[in-house]
């Protein structure tokens, strides 16, 4: 087996990054980080010690020198001119010619030698801060060489350091190469300053201390930018399957070895010749990278193409991740979870994801991650192109839907249970009476009348599983991209002690869907409704109920699989928002001669809706001009994805960093946008930093103290909303630490420190019906517990991430909600769908449920921008900024939310109409075609509105 090592190995510490993605946006994986110069050079790979990371191998010798030309940055490039313009960097240089007396064998005659080299980082500078330009990219290329106590390949890198009088000097790594004793190679690379610093200087650095540095020609030339779009269109991983060596790559903090065969020769290359390994790792992060700075454009997507596999260290599957490493402008870093996939130590795996940069960066790299130290990353190819555009979804055909048909057969019972159903497993079904003879309630809010049920259900005994029950085959019946509702009464077995639950599943091929699910402890006939919905033509399709523990019989009566008629519905969801959020308005016209204002021609339309839009937003979000601008003209609200949480603003104890949160701030602010505050704690564990998880209890509650100290104070007046800990329904880290009553006193202290801000709960699965832990009886549950401890919750946070809406299960939700009297605002809303329409509908109901529902105050996106959402298939608008059918969609019902009325002035000049509550325009036109425009508002209220409008001059 040949084996080929890479040039050197760096046993450096990495610096700490976050590893707590918030589980909306873990796919998208942002994580921004602030620190020092020094820690900030570490993160950059061009820390100052005397072991380096593997870096890549080039041993392309190189006979002749660049020639000059007037467009090179460099001044003096060859040294023809003798040290004119260099110096050296704590050490000493000079210049070797035939003539000088000095040689090293085998070497040209002419070039700089660098000496007296105590450090690493000591080489040959100059400044070029007059001959660069922001934003233009720069194509570097040396040639370099060393000499002296040299017994392997020697690292050279280039460098810019950046100097600033008012900030931290910064180091951007150009490129990095490994060069044999007394052998010219050239080093390449590339660089690109979105801003100008004062001060830019160039050099070379590298080889370990005692080591000379040899340098031949050096020239810097800018790219024009048709150059960037040519390289752009092809891949731009340079060497991507390793045919020429590890030329190129390197190792992130490990070792990479080239193979063209491993284990005895079981494992080869899928294609090609060779592949390479990241071996000797020590932490999830280190693998196997390579620098693309220059090559990507921000605002055009990218996929990332690889073929991988692991080995070693007894692991036999494992995550894998590529991910982008970008340092900003700004100097900030920024790690992109581009995709992950399952590995094994078996065979090959093909993995493909996409990534887009918003903002302009200095430095790009990407990378391959994520197995437990130890293990080896395999890598056979990567390719990186500019992605091809997804055609827009067609519009679903779908044929006879048949709205309100049961699909099930002899759901009556009337044949007994030998006609369509089945026992899953070896239970025993039989059919007895006894039931409700209604529908439940969900299903008659969809169906209308119906004909009573038969008060006949199926009793399942003998139950040896949870998952045993009733079952029926429903393959041939299924529409594709249909919605259906689930609605069935369920009752368990007397003699039970602790709750149980009991779900309707189904079985599409070898998925697992969830159809509804409740919570029973008593023996009473209970509802559970849900929906769901297939956008793929299944080879099998299975309905059951299931749950019970084993022995627990289960009874179920009336179950129902039908199609919802969405269209239906949202006429419905009208006719409510007309009474809701309307209010009848009496425009009374003043300041002009009755004469001539007697029957002019009205024109009223309305400019902006009032009800709050939101949107989730990121960081580096608004480095993207066209995002900001979708953004400002179509959401007035904003909630922070990651930016505010506890993880971010203090990752690590004492290190806070809230510079991304008061830029997101600002933005929102000087545009009237208003903002939720999200979140001040998170109670489930997995969100927690882990030094909060290692602390004492009196350690930790004087850390959460100092949290809320900080937050509250830092931003008092300027968050509408603070989620005070989240998703309380489904963990419990603080108050298993803390006590039962440490969430009350965060509630108490938050409203202490911030009296304006209103306090609100926020948790998921609320409004579907599929998750017992947090249907709305819980939530009115801890509410009301919170209440009255003292608690000064004063709105309700419904998340809204949900599957296949069904306008009548969300409405039942808000109504038992409802009845707390507190404000309810969806605050992550997002659906998901293949098909754009189909999402566009799922989106079109939701909005419209909430429009239509007199307790709920808003509305907040959980994102609409491709490659920034948490879920796939929920954008609203492509990546490259084009709006798709659903965020078509988004923008027809909000303005469906814009009333419009014309008419005439009346006798007593007035004029009256009904509209949404909002900002108007009204254009009053005289008969003489004199115009006059003025605007008001029309405030939410019950009694009509009387609005003066003042026509003085016409």
């Amino acid at each position: 087996m040949k084996r080929f090592t890479v040039c050197c190995f760096s046993n450096r510490i990495h610096k700490t990054r976050n590893r707590n993605p918030d589980k909306k946006l873990r796919e998208s994986m942002e994580v921004s980080r602030t620190d020092n110069e020094e820690k900030l050079r570490e993160s950059m790979e061009i820390s100052r010690t005397d072991n380096e990371e593997p870096t890549k191998q080039n041993n392309n010798n190189v006979t002749s020198p660049i020639s000059s030309d007037h467009t090179n940055v460099i001044v003096n490039h060859d040294f023809s001119s003798g040290m004119q313009s260099w110096h050296p960097n704590c050490c000493k240089a000079f210049v070797v010619t035939a003539d000088s007396g000095v040689s090293h064998s085998g070497l040209n005659p002419s070039y700089v030698a660098v000496t007296n080299r105590t450090q690493n980082w000591q080489g040959l500078e100059q400044d070029i801060t007059s001959r660069v330009k922001p934003s233009c990219l720069y194509k570097v290329s040396a040639v370099v060489s060393v000499s002296g106590p040299v017994q392997e390949l020697v690292e050279v890198k280039a460098t810019l350091r950046l100097e600033n009088r008012k900030s931290f000097t910064k180091y951007q790594s150009i490129a990095k190469t490994c060069v044999f004793k007394e052998k010219w190679v050239r080093l390449e690379g590339m660089f690109s300053l979105p801003i100008l610093p004062e001060k830019v200087v160039f050099y070379l650095e590298g080889p370990s201390s005692g080591i000379d540095l040899l340098i031949q020609s050096v020239t810097i030339h800018s790219l024009p930018p048709e150059s960037v779009t040519s390289v752009d269109e092809e891949n731009i991983v340079v060497n991507p399957n390793f045919e020429d060596g590890l030329n190129n790559w390197s190792g992130r903090s490990c070792k990479i070895v080239l193979h063209d065969s491993m284990a005895d020769g079981k494992i080869v290359p899928e294609s090609g010749k060779a592949f390479a390994s990241a071996t000797e790792r020590t932490q999830n992060w280190n693998g196997i990278q390579q620098e693309i700075t220059g090559k990507v454009q921000r605002k055009r997507v990218y996929e990332a193409t690889a073929v991988v596999r692991i080995y070693g260290n007894n692991v036999t599957n494992a995550t894998l991740q590529i991910t982008l490493w970008v340092q900003n402008s700004n100097q900030r870093d920024q790690y992109i979870g581009i995709t992950t996939v399952q590995v094994t130590d078996k065979e090959w795996v093909h993995v493909k994801g996409k990534f887009l940069l918003n903002g302009s960066a200095s430095r790009v790299v990407i990378y391959i991650e994520g197995p437990p130290p130890g293990t080896d990353i395999l890598l056979n190819s990567l390719t990186v192109k500019h992605a091809e555009k997804v055609p827009p979804s067609p519009l679903p055909p779908i044929e006879n839907p048949a709205f309100g048909v049961n699909i099930l057969t002899n759901s009556h019972l009337s044949d007994g249970t030998t006609n369509g159903w089945f026992s899953l497993g070896n239970c025993t079904l039989s059919v007895a009476e006894g039931s409700p003879r209604i529908l439940p309630p969900m299903a008659r809010d969809s169906l209308g009348p119906h004909e009573p049920l038969s008060g006949h259900y199926m009793l399942a005994t003998n139950r040896t599983q949870t998952w045993m029950g009733p079952a029926q085959m429903i393959t041939d019946k299924l529409k594709l991209f249909l919605t259906y509702q689930i609605s069935v009464w369920v009752k368990v077995g007397s003699g039970i002690n602790t709750p149980q639950n009991v779900n309707v599943a189904l079985g599409i091929d070898s998925q697992w869907v969830n159809g509804g699910q409740v919570e029973i402890n008593d023996d009473k006939w209970h509802e559970v409704a849900g929906s769901f919905r297939i956008e793929k033509q299944p080879s099998k399709a299975l309905v059951y109920v299931q749950g019970p523990s084993p022995g627990v019989d289960l009874m179920v009566a009336g179950l129902q699989i039908f199609p919802v008629d969405r269209l239906a519905r949202i006429k419905h969801l009208r006719r409510q928002s007309d009474k809701i959020r309307k209010s009848d308005v009496i425009l009374k016209f003043s300041g002009a001669d009755s004469s001539i204002l007697a029957g002019a021609t009205v024109k009223v339309r309305q400019i902006k809706n009032s009800f709050p839009v939101g949107t989730c937003i990121s960081r580096s979000n608004i480095d993207n001009e066209d995002f900001v601008d979708f953004f400002l003209k179509n959401f007035n609200w904003a909630v922070f994805a990651n930016e505010l949480k506890w993880y971010w603003t203090e990752p690590e104890k004492g290190k806070l960093n809230y510079q991304d949160a008061d830029d997101m701030l600002d933005l929102c602010s000087s545009n009237n946008i208003q903002t939720r505050g999200h979140c001040i704690f998170w109670e489930v564990q997995a969100t927690v930093q882990q030094w909060l998880q290692n602390m004492s209890q009196t350690e930790l509650t004087a850390a959460v103290q100092n949290r809320l100290t900080d937050l509250l104070t830092r931003y008092k007046g300027r968050f509408k909303h603070y989620d005070v800990n989240n998703e309380m329904l489904h963990g419990s880290f603080y108050r298993d630490k803390l006590g039962k009553d440490i969430r009350v006193n965060m509630f108490h202290t938050a409203h202490e420190l911030d009296p304006s801000a209103t306090l609100f709960v926020n948790d998921y699965h609320i409004e579907d019906g599929c998750d017992p832990r947090s249907c709305p009886e819980k939530y009115i549950e801890q509410i009301l517990d919170l209440q009255e401890k003292g608690a000064p919750v004063g709105g309700i946070g419904i998340q809204g991430h949900i599957d296949s809406p069904v306008g009548p299960i969300v409405c039942s939700a808000l109504d038992r909600l409802g009845i707390l009297g507190l404000p309810i605002w969806f605050t992550e809303l997002d659906v998901s769908s293949v098909n754009e329409h189909v999402r566009g509908d799922d989106l079109e109901v939701m909005m419209w449920e909430a429009f239509g529902h007199a307790a709920v105050e808003g509305i907040m996106l959980w994102g609409f921008w491709e490659l920034f959402m948490s879920r796939e298939n929920s954008h609203l608008v492509n990546a490259e900024g084009d709006v798709n059918e659903a965020g078509k969609r988004f923008l027809a019902v909000k303005k469906a939310w814009l009333s419009h009325a014309n008419g005439h002035v009346d006798q007593n000049g007035a004029f009256a109409f009904r509209g949404y509550h909002g900002n108007y325009a009204v254009e009053v036109i005289t008969s003489s075609s004199q115009k006059v425009l003025k605007t008001f508002v029309v405030e939410k209220g019950d009694s009509p509105q009387v609005v003066a409008v003042d026509l003085q001059g016409l």
